[in-house]
């Protein structure tokens, strides 16, 4: 027998050549500051000093295939361009099998829908995001028929949810034709798109005024990075065999046909089935065949690049019943295409894809058949598939190409044996060290563990061997492996024998370690596995990802190392990150030596070519990447800089995912009693071995601790959180020929037990191994407390106790009653723990501890509550007990419970080794003395925090929204504030009805704390209710875990002496008069305030040109409230789109980080690449200075826009701009009731809250008490909580405005809701139900309420919005919560908005009835500043800061007079700059916030926009509200005469005289008013084109100035119960057409005019053309609303067969517009009617011409439409003359002949 020891010196010769710098790092880990802790989540177990065990992995639960809720919301605006003529069109969107249409608009190719469809599902991420969504537009869809498809569009819905923001807003879909691929595109879909789940937010983008895009081109429905001009393509998969087959039938018929017969045949139909952007193929069914070859492809055609990122193929059995899928693959084309410059198509293979699903032993009802669908991870291998993917690019323009989508398969010749690369042998070798941690629920029978590799080792299926070479047992194996060995060194391989594998471990019955688990006693034989298998030779590809993989880890953990230096404060964390950056390049530059090796390597393929370069070019600039970053690191940029590496992170990860499968993944199941309990899934390539160390599989000969879990669906929810066993493996995956190192890694002192020693079993690896050294410890385990615990009882707290498990060892703390934060501060000692192997092994590596964390529940059974890791700090018999190393600190452990965290633990683990002279030599435990806790042993004093003694003072102001308790209400409520074993009570509340507040304000308490911040025990809130006979019931609790925001740190005594002296001047210059300080906004383009200019005087209009754009007067009669708000709205957008540019800026530099640092040089090569760059910089530059000079007023903005005041939009709450008014006066919510799992959805964290404490805490250490109350004004009463109001309720007018509400979630079965508002606080409820707003989801409400309400009883206002139903109750759409109270006390002021401007009267009236002045005084006075003292020449002063500014104000009459207004304004403006008492108050302002339903949580229903005024009734009456009541549109009437037509295409021909001529009328309506439609009278027979009509259209309609939008109001159907209104914009359609008096009038051309910017008609037809429409950019642009009269000559449009626009005709036309107040005074007649007639067009009379000139007709008739007929019939008869002619003659000319006369 061999020993294992003399391997260890080999190993550690080995390690030396690690890079120096992790060296030193290690030192510095090894000695911690005696102050700091790290928070050692997991850093604490995963960094390992030496490299016998790999670390474990901490998150159990499976994520994927659990289903969670989906929202998909589309919109669909417009269409643009559809190709066709005529067509009434419909959108379909559809998503999966859910399809919703539009309405149909008739007659129309542009038709405008704005309709918003939302959809919802509960499915699992991958199948939502796997499903296609798709627009179609349909043309005449009607009950009858399904109409015709115009185009359609189709993409993932994992592609929307990929975008930033999950979104795409505002953006065109290129339609195209399925069935035809050569037409090109067949128009535009203008839509939104979004997709949300729980917990996202949208960002929608304002949505004020629709901007028309215009750009169809820049603003496409793709991605980013995806060109616009797609291509056709089509993807070949071709399919060739299939191998390992379960050996089962899953068809019930099988089985009776097998009990009938008794034949057990191959019982399986195989086919593959691929599915692909919404298309499915199929290959032929091969039938009876578990190893089928089909040898097809299966061909799709679809744009490239699909917007569809994955490929599904799957292996199904045919069956009459039903179709089973036995296994599931999933191509990403990311993973195997790259889109770069120097990127490649898609491609991959010929290559095996394994599959994996549910177990191979078969059942008859399968109930892990998801996983088989590729749902959730798969517990077994299935099959593998032998298929490669192709590609190419169609040229559409060629003839011959197919030109449907059709999916096809086709017949492929066969794939060469050896194409997949040389089969070679793998040995895979396992030994199971430790067993323990297994699930008592399973009973105690006996236990093994079974280990699979694909189809080998797998008892269902016997042993197999590879088919080249089939052995009988007992026989020869065949030549080609004599031939393999002979050709190969001997010592690399010994000649097996009949070597057999060992796949599973000798059953053993389980040992009880305590309630919960069993161990299995291995003690010092540990059981081995060995399996051969036969696999093609593929490693380089595993070796390649290994080593990326490699890289992604060290950087990994040297992020969570830089980022726990920067959480517990320690220094120099740049240090840190230069370190992480330098090894990251090292790594990269490792990959770049390694991966080229084995290039000839049999089985390459074209992707592992391209993958490798990808890779390399990858690797090569994050070299330089991470060069230039680490020369860019300073102190004050570390965060950033993180960021930017996390993103190499993510890069790293993608590269290492290797899409071309070769060894399957080893499976081990833990079996009782042979039935399957529990696996686990180990990657092959994280145990691959290869001799160079950073190829090795991460895994491969380590020890790794393996936590088994629960297969398919068992395993969600707590049953998959607690560990069905624990075990300490280790593994060995490799070529048979490299075995001499499969026991490399094992710790040592072991021997090897082999089967039997024949005499060639020698080299068989061993089936057990007995070691013989063993190492006897104590291990001490000080737990210190644990904190934001998951709740577990109903009560909302929980019993915890801690359990902690150490190899077969196990003990548990005591249980601490109705706490989330336990302190238990308790060490366990373990005493003869026993661990196998050499001491100094496992001194740097001892085995890790578990320990677990329990609520103990009166009855049954201790409930999980979450678990982590740690691994103890080791000290050997001969080592000193001190530091650096002794005693350990104390750390913080990250607790989870399944994925999600669940608390932290505070603790410290040693492991002492028990020498030769017993416990005694071990150091002792010193103990604080004055505990006397019984049996119960402390924490040690050298690892027990040192404490201070700190005050906490607590303000208690009230409590809010308590809900009722065990079904009574909560009467007299109390809270007790505990912290540390210490605390304190507040006053009682003697009846919460009436008061709900606290009489005494302020208390505290003294107790003792850590001096490290970071090692603050929580403090505890908890509110009880005082019920009769001194009974008490727990109301609800909060913990506070993060107590040092609350830390008072006292201010410096600088910074509050500050010298008055000097003045700090702030805006010197005098601000020009009023008028100028406004900001500089767009008013929208035709809004009542702009002022008419006077076009007629031509050289006016020439010098404005010249000059700078003029600024537009404002005539401020004609502004209103909402002028303010779409001025302000403009400002929001253009900021927004500043900070995208600024950061898209930003994102830029980040990748040009590439560049050289400064100075350096620019590589001759990559210069293009920058040139580039820097045209987008100075772009993104221009863009943020348009949007800063926008913001700031001045500046250089190019459209001057009329100067109005503005309020602030936010686009989120109020309070999320203000840090949720908790600047002094904090809510706490309390919870009670058992915290909610995920997949119970409905008992999320908001349903267990169950009221609100409101007051705030001060936390301070006694020693700086003194310093603060020798303050003069200090209050001892109130200790930290100085100047605070009182609490007395106080009565308030509360005035509610409401803007408008957007994208509400549709409430009726139409798609539709009817919304009205509902307003909540106390007791007042308004329903403003009369008022609802038929079938919107963008309703514009325009309302205020006022409400009159007590503080504290009316502090939560709740504003909701219901939808109408004439039947039945109505719905809650959704609801938003204010908490009025903390906005009314704030020092922000956020009672009334402070407006930007003050004035008198007009639009933006000061509406607070405080005036400037008053309000700077109040500030002043509280804030104990010196000031205000306004002086001469427009200054103030306050404290040491003067500000300058306006002294004059215009009242209503015009006059002029002196005020201070303007100046205390200024100051209000930037109070944020004073000393010591500044802050941003809030300004006059509209906030945008969240509509939720409870009964969808965390999914947005919509928004709302409004805004809250408070004002207290003790102070003088505030004015009237605002009138912000939405605008009525103003009446216009559009007056269009068509004068003449011209050039318009000859549609007929003359029967008599065969001329070209058309009988043209001209027919236009207004965009929504089809029914509407005008037609001009005939003008028949026109021979030129030109038509004369002198008609008049006269359109009334009514037009929202602001909006650029036409409203109309109509009923929807004959069903409607009420006009429904619509928005549109003004568009004004003109067709011309051909008439005809039999059969349908033919549509010839037409043109579409946007009035609100449509091009200049030209002066003369000869200038019209093609250009006008199609370089519209460049063209001088008019809006009728501006011009209100003109008159030109436009283009007629249609597409010709080649789908190119073409002019099919002109008109000449005027468009007059007047209000409906003038068309009223001078009215016009419609046609040449009464009144103001036109006069009749002078026609030529070409209608009878053929009558007058017969000569001409007949000429016409014989000579150009019959004249081959009439030749024909000539040359016909001269034949048949001839042909009569011969045969006259013939007889007699015979006769003579004969005769020979």
């Amino acid at each position: 027998m061999k020993k294992g020891k003399s391997k260890s010196s080999k190993h550690k010769g080995e390690n030396q050549d690690e890079p120096a710098v992790l060296e030193t790092e290690d030192l510095d880990r090894k000695m911690p500051d005696p102050d700091t802790i790290s928070l050692a989540s997991v850093t604490a177990v995963t960094t390992n000093v030496s490299n016998k065990r790999s670390k474990p992995d901490i998150k159990m639960e499976p994520g994927a295939g659990r289903p969670i809720d989906f929202q998909v919301s589309v919109t669909v605006i417009e269409a643009r361009q559809l190709v066709g003529l005529n067509m009434d069109p419909v959108v379909c969107v559809e998503i999966g099998d859910d399809k919703k249409y539009t309405s149909m608009k008739e007659s129309t190719n542009c038709p405008y829908y704005n309709e918003y469809f939302v959809f919802d599902f509960h499915v699992p991420p991958d199948q939502m995001f796997d499903k296609i969504l798709k627009i179609s537009v349909i043309h005449s869809k009607n009950l009858l028929r399904s109409g015709t498809l115009v185009g359609a569009f189709k993409m993932d819905v994992g592609t929307v949810y990929t975008q930033p923001e999950h979104n795409f807003y505002h953006k065109w879909a290129i339609l195209s034709d399925p069935d035809d691929i050569t037409a090109g595109c067949k128009g535009y879909v203008k839509c939104d798109i979004a997709v949300v789940t729980k917990g996202d937010n949208i960002k929608t983008p304002h949505k004020s005024t629709e901007t028309d895009e215009d750009d169809i081109e820049g603003n496409l429905l793709l991605p980013e990075g995806v060109p616009v001009e797609r291509a056709w393509a089509r993807y070949y998969v071709k399919i060739y065999r299939a191998e390992g087959l379960p050996k089962s039938n899953t068809s019930i018929m099988a089985n009776v046909k097998k009990a009938i017969i008794g034949e057990n045949k191959d019982l399986l139909d195989p086919y593959v089935q691929v599915l692909f952007a919404g298309q499915k193929g199929k290959t032929s069914v091969q039938k009876s065949n578990y190893e089928p070859i089909w040898n097809e492809q299966i061909v799709f055609t679809e744009m490239f690049p699909p917007l569809c990122s994955r490929m599904k193929v799957q292996i199904r059995d045919s069956d009459k019943v039903n179709d089973v899928a036995i296994g599931t693959h999933f191509i990403d084309l990311r993973n195997v295409a790259n889109d770069g410059d120097k990127g490649f198509l898609p491609t991959l293979g010929p290559a095996w894809v394994n599959m994996y699903g549910s177990t191979r032993n078969y059942t008859l009802m399968d109930e892990y058949q998801d996983l088989n669908e590729g749902l959730g991870e798969g517990v077994s291998f299935r099959a593998r598939l032998l298929i490669s993917l192709g590609m190419e690019l169609l040229d559409t323009g060629a003839g011959d190409i197919m030109t449907s989508t059709e999916v096809q398969v086709e017949g492929v010749p066969k794939i060469a044996e050896n194409a997949t690369g040389k089969v070679e042998e793998f040995l895979l070798f396992g030994s199971f060290l430790e067993a323990t941690m297994i699930d008592r629920k399973i009973g105690d029978k006996p236990i093994n563990f079974e280990v699979t590799i694909g189809y080998y080792g797998s008892e269902s299926d016997g042993p197999i061997k590879p088919k080249s070479r089939r052995k009988k047992k007992g026989g020869d194996s065949d030549e080609e492996e004599t031939d393999l060995i002979q050709g190969s060194s001997d010592e690399e391989v010994e000649d097996d024998g009949d070597l057999v594998s060992v796949a599973t471990t000798p059953p053993m019955k389980p040992l009880i370690t305590d309630r919960n688990y069993f161990h299995l006693p291995y003690f010092e034989r540990k059981p081995c596995i060995y399996i051969k298998s036969w696999w093609p030779d593929q490693r380089r590809r595993l070796y390649n990802s290994n080593i990326i993989d490699n890289i992604a880890d060290k950087l990994e953990e040297g992020l969570n190392d830089v980022q726990e230096v920067i959480k517990t404060e320690k220094a120099y964390p740049e240090r840190r990150l230069r370190g992480v950056l330098e090894e990251l390049g090292n790594g990269c530059s490792q990959f770049l030596n390694l991966a080229n090796k084995d290039q000839n390597q049999a089985g390459k393929t074209k992707l592992d070519r391209e993958r490798l370069k990808f890779c390399m070019r990858e690797l090569e600039s994050m070299i330089q990447q991470a060069k230039t970053i680490r020369s860019q690191v300073k102190k004050n940029t570390v965060k950033d800089k993180i960021k930017l590496v996390q993103n190499f992170l993510q890069r790293l990860r993608f590269l290492a995912v290797e899409p071309q499968h070769s060894v399957p993944d080893i499976y081990i199941w833990m079996l009782s009693n042979n039935k399957r309990i529990a696996y686990a899934r180990v990657c092959c390539k994280d145990i691959l071995y290869s001799p160079v160390e950073e190829e090795k599989g991460k895994d491969c000969a380590k020890v790794k601790t393996i936590f088994f879990k629960l297969p398919g669906k068992k395993g969600f929810g707590s049953a998959g959180w607690t560990v069905q066993s624990k075990t300490e493996m280790y593994l060995w995956l490799g070529l048979t020929r490299q075995r001499k190192d499969f026991l490399i890694g094992l710790p040592n002192g072991f021997e090897e037990a082999k089967v039997s020693t024949g005499p060639g079993m020698q080299s068989a690896p061993p089936i057990s191994l007995v070691y013989t050294m063993k190492q006897v410890f104590q291990l001490r385990v000080h737990m210190y407390q644990a904190r934001s615990l998951f709740a577990a009882d109903s009560t909302g707290l929980s019993d915890p106790f801690a359990r902690v498990f150490f190899s077969s060892h196990t003990q548990v703390t005591e249980v601490l009653n109705e706490t989330l934060c336990p302190t238990w501060d308790q060490l366990l000692v373990f005493d003869n723990v026993e661990l196998y192997g050499e001491a100094g092994e496992l001194r740097d590596d001892p085995p890790i501890i578990v320990i677990e964390i329990y609520d103990q529940d009166a009855m049954g059974k201790a409930e999980f509550m979450g678990r982590t890791f740690a691994k103890p700090i080791t000290k050997m018999s001969d080592e000193y007990y001190g530091p650096p190393r002794f005693p350990p600190q104390l750390e913080y452990y990250q607790i989870y419970r399944g994925n999600c965290t669940a608390g932290e633990m505070l603790a410290a683990f040693e492991l002492l080794q028990i020498g030769p002279g017993g416990k005694s030599e071990l150091p002792p435990i010193d103990g604080p003395t004055e505990l006397d806790r019984g049996p119960i042993l402390p924490v040690p004093i050298g690892i027990r925090p040192v404490l201070s003694k700190y005050r906490i003072e607590v303000l208690f102001w009230g409590l809010r929204d308590l809900k009722r308790v065990n079904l009574a209400q909560v009467d007299r409520p109390r809270v007790d504030i505990e912290c540390a074993g210490k605390g304190v009570q507040s006053a009682l509340i003697q009846n919460y009805k009436k008061n709900p507040n606290f009489s005494t304000l302020v208390k505290w308490f003294e107790v003792d704390l850590p001096e490290n911040e970071l090692l603050h025990p929580p403090l505890n809130i908890r509110v009880v209710d005082c019920r009769a006979f001194g009974r008490y019931t727990l109301v609800g609790s909060n913990a506070v875990t993060q107590l040092r925001r609350f830390i008072y740190r006292s201010s410096d005594k600088q910074a509050n002496n500050y010298s008055t002296t000097d003045e700090i001047i702030c805006n010197a210059e005098p601000e020009p008069p009023v008028k100028k300080m406004e900001t500089v906004v767009k008013l929208d383009s035709g809004s009542d305030a702009v002022v008419k200019v006077d076009m007629d005087d031509d050289k006016k209009g020439k010098k404005k040109k010249k000059a700078e754009p003029e600024e537009e007067e404002v005539d401020e009669s004609m502004l209103d409230w909402w002028s303010k708000y779409f001025a302000s709205i403009e400002t929001l957008k253009e900021i927004l789109k500043a900070q995208e540019a600024a950061m898209a800026e930003l994102a830029e530099r980040d990748e040009d980080a590439e560049a050289p640092p400064e100075g350096g040089e620019i590589n001759p090569d990559d210069s293009p690449v920058k040139g580039k760059k820097k045209g987008k910089k100075k772009k993104a530059a221009a863009a943020a200075a348009a949007a800063a000079a926008a913001a700031g007023g001045d500046g250089p903005a190019e459209k001057k826009r009329p100067k109005i005041d503005e309020l602030k939009v936010f686009n989120k709450e109020l309070e999320n701009e203000f840090e949720g008014f908790e600047d002094w006066l904090h809510s706490f919510n309390l919870y009670r009731g058992k915290a909610g799992d995920d997949d119970d959805e409905n008992t999320l964290d908001e349903d267990r809250i169950v009221g609100k404490f409101k007051g705030s805490l001060s936390i301070y250490k006694v020693s700086t008490l003194d310093d603060m109350s020798r303050d003069a004004a200090y209050d001892t009463n109130m200790g930290m909580f100085q100047n605070i109001p009182q609490n007395n309720p106080i009565n308030i007018l509360v005035r509610v405005y409401v803007v408008r509400a957007t994208d509400l979630h549709p409430a009726d079965i139409n798609g539709k809701a009817d919304p009205y508002i509902a307003i909540r606080l106390g007791k007042t409820e308004i329903k403003d139900k009369e008022n609802y707003l038929s079938k919107q989801l963008n309703p514009v409400f325009g309302k205020s309420f006022d409400i009159e309400a007590t503080f504290p009883m009316d502090s939560t206002l709740t504003v909701s919005i219901y939808d109408w139903d004439l039947v039945g109750t109505d719905d809650l759409i959704g609801e938003t919560k204010l908490d009025l109270e903390n906005r009314y006390y704030t020092k922000h002021r956020a009672t009334c908005g402070i407006a930007s401007n003050y004035s008198l009267y007009g639009y933006n009236v000061w509406r607070d009835p405080m005036k400037p002045t008053q309000i700077l005084s109040k500030l002043c006075k509280d804030g104990k500043l010196d000031g205000p003292h306004f002086g001469p020449g427009g200054r103030v002063k306050v404290a040491n800061r003067v500000y300058f500014g306006p002294t004059e104000i215009e009242d209503e009459n015009g006059l002029k007079k002196q005020t201070d207004e303007h100046l205390a304004l200024t100051v209000l403006k930037h109070w944020e700059d004073m000393p010591r008492v500044g802050c941003k108050l809030v300004p006059e302002h509209v906030e945008t916030r969240p509509l939720l339903n409870p009964n969808k949580p965390g999914i947005e229903q919509g928004r709302i926009e409004m805004w809250v005024d408070m004002y207290p009734k003790d102070m003088a009456a505030p004015g009237p509200a605002l009138d912000i009541a939405p605008r009525k549109p103003k009446k216009f009437e559009l007056r269009v005469i068509i004068w003449n037509t011209d050039e318009v295409v000859l549609e007929d021909d003359d029967i008599f005289t065969g001329e070209k001529s058309s009988d043209i009328f001209v027919r236009g309506w207004l965009k929504g008013q089809q029914e509407d439609k005008q037609d001009t009278d005939v003008h028949y027979h026109s021979l030129t084109g030109e038509g004369n009509f002198n008609w008049r259209f006269v359109y009334p309609f009514d037009y929202l100035l602001a909006e650029e939008k036409i409203v109309i109001s109509k009923k929807e159907s004959m069903f409607a119960w009420d006009e429904t209104e619509y928005k549109i914009p003004p568009r004004l359609n003109i067709q011309v057409w051909d008439a005809d008096h039999f059969s349908a009038d033919d549509f010839l051309g037409a043109i579409e005019l946007d009035l609100n910017r449509f091009v200049r008609g030209a002066k003369t037809a000869k200038q019209c053309t093609l250009e006008m429409v199609e370089n519209e950019q460049d063209m001088p642009m008019v809006s009728i609303f501006k011009q209100k009269r003109i008159k030109g000559w436009w283009p007629f449009l249609a597409r010709d067969e080649n789908d190119e626009l073409e002019i099919t005709g002109k008109v000449e036309a005027e468009l007059h517009l007047v209000t409906g107040d003038e068309a009223e005074k001078s009215p016009v007649g419609e046609g040449r009617n009464e009144p103001e007639p036109l006069e009749k067009p002078n026609r030529p009379d070409t209608a009878m011409l053929w009558f007058l000139t017969p000569l001409k007709a007949i000429r016409h008739l014989i000579c150009a439409q019959y004249k081959w007929l009439v030749i024909k019939i000539v040359v016909a008869l001269l034949l048949l003359a001839l042909l009569g002619l011969f045969l006259y003659s013939m007889p007699g000319y015979m006769v003579k002949k004969l005769l020979g006369a």
